[in-house]
């Protein structure tokens, strides 16, 4: 066994905060020699904020379609002169628009970023055919058992009144106006409800840049933003759920419940015990229904947070004619997190994992942003990556047991699965 002396070495770089003129926070990150910029702007706003199905989405989408000076092609063309990369994207509680630039040209690929988040039109013939396309999109993905079964869980778990079980049918693509996506980015994007990440290599041209576009006056349609609090999650009403798909060839299985969400006390150990239940490759999950069973090319599980909430989720697609023995497998394996102690050889594997993808994940320059953004996102303080090393190492074979004893609960889970079954 490799020893974990990685732990020992972690430090992630911190980010220099500056407050710009109009109040927006600047997270600085000069971690690069070579001469590209990563810029981020977050903006806190989400599927939660959201009247409409896809008004998050699709408004953060349209961004690049158009502003009152440039065309969609335009947009494309200055950004692909300059070498430039534009990622637009949102999540449940955030809008996320991201710059990979050259430094040399940043001047220029800031003003056309500043005039899209700034002065967009959401001119209604791209909509409509941004909207076509999701729309298709849609259409495959709901024909694939995977999918099903992913939104039914929430459906189960939530309840279709609250924001996370609730999603997006076909009509809602045709519905969907140019008058939705105006309201949603008047009522969420403006600088006060913006933070902004540099990293790569900042120089003083760069920070002028950035106060000259983003940092000198407030812009959008500034206000004291209230969030709106979330509903109670339903609950499941059935212990399995079967959505049934004829022409399936194999079946998707997923099981939840609900955990303690990111403030909680034992969140970061309770990450240790997934990644032992089904976290990685090596896992308990993999060995006995993958390596030992057959039942299936990969099983995981995963801690998945929300705002206010967390849910263990155990996730595969099998045979259908398997289904039964690969959830009576998982019943099994919890039975045994419960039961029976880990070896220490185990358990070091683990952590070997766990520290060894930490360091992967942000030893690039530019990628230690999505690090705190995470933080930004999540809620979480800035000892968060500290913390997290720190329980991994500390962690016990005792107290893996005492959490899944805690937490663990085959009754509190549900069960869904899609497929020809």
């Amino acid at each position: 066994m490799p020893a974990i002396n990685c732990i020992a070495e972690f430090d992630i770089k911190r980010p220099v905060r500056k407050i710009l003129h109009n109040g927006i926070v600047l997270n600085i990150l000069d971690t690069g020699k070579e001469d590209v910029v990563r810029l981020d702007l977050v903006m806190g706003c989400g599927q939660v904020d959201q009247k409409f199905p896809l008004q998050a989405m699709m408004t953060n989408r349209m961004l690049r379609e158009g502003t009152a000076h440039m065309t969609s092609a335009q947009i494309a063309e200055k950004l692909d002169f300059y070498g430039a990369w534009l990622d637009l994207s949102s999540s449940v509680n955030s809008g996320f628009i991201t710059l990979y630039s050259l430094g040399k040209f940043f001047g220029h690929t800031i003003k056309v970023l500043a005039e899209m988040v700034k002065e967009p039109v959401f001119p209604e013939r791209e909509l409509r055919i941004v909207t076509e396309t999701n729309k298709q999109m849609y259409l495959v993905n709901s024909e694939r058992v995977e999918v099903m079964a992913r939104k039914r869980l929430n459906v189960e778990l939530f309840g279709k009144e609250h924001p996370l079980g609730r999603y997006a049918e076909l009509d809602d693509y045709d519905n969907l106006s140019v008058e939705m996506l105006k309201d949603f980015y008047q009522q969420n994007y403006y600088s006060g409800n913006c933070t902004i990440f540099v990293a790569g290599k900042v120089t003083d041209e760069v920070m002028g840049y950035i106060e000259e576009c983003f940092g000198n006056e407030k812009w959008g349609h500034n206000r004291v933003k209230e969030r709106m609090a979330l509903p109670e999650p339903r609950g499941f009403k059935e212990k399995r759920v079967t959505i049934k798909k004829n022409d399936g060839m194999q079946s998707s299985v997923k099981i939840g419940m609900f955990m303690p969400d990111r403030m909680h006390k034992d969140f970061l150990d309770l990450r240790v015990m997934n990644t032992m239940l089904g976290g990685y490759f090596g896992s308990r999950l993999m060995k006995n229904i993958r390596e030992d069973k057959g039942y299936t090319y990969g099983i995981a599980s995963g801690i998945v947070s929300y705002p206010g909430n967390s849910i263990l989720v155990i996730s595969t697609e099998t045979d259908n004619g398997y289904v039964e023995g690969v959830i009576s497998e998982v019943k099994n394996e919890i039975d045994r997190m419960k039961n029976e102690k880990a070896a220490k050889e185990e358990l070091d594997m683990v952590k070997n994992y766990m520290i060894g993808d930490i360091c992967r994940a942000y030893e690039n320059a530019l990628s230690i942003s999505e690090a705190w953004i995470y933080v930004l996102t999540a809620g979480v303080d800035d000892d968060f990556f500290d913390r997290s090393v720190e329980s991994i190492r500390n962690m016990s074979e005792d107290r893996i047991m005492e959490l899944a004893n805690r937490y663990l609960d085959w009754d509190r889970m549900v069960e869904v699965v899609a497929g020809n079954i």
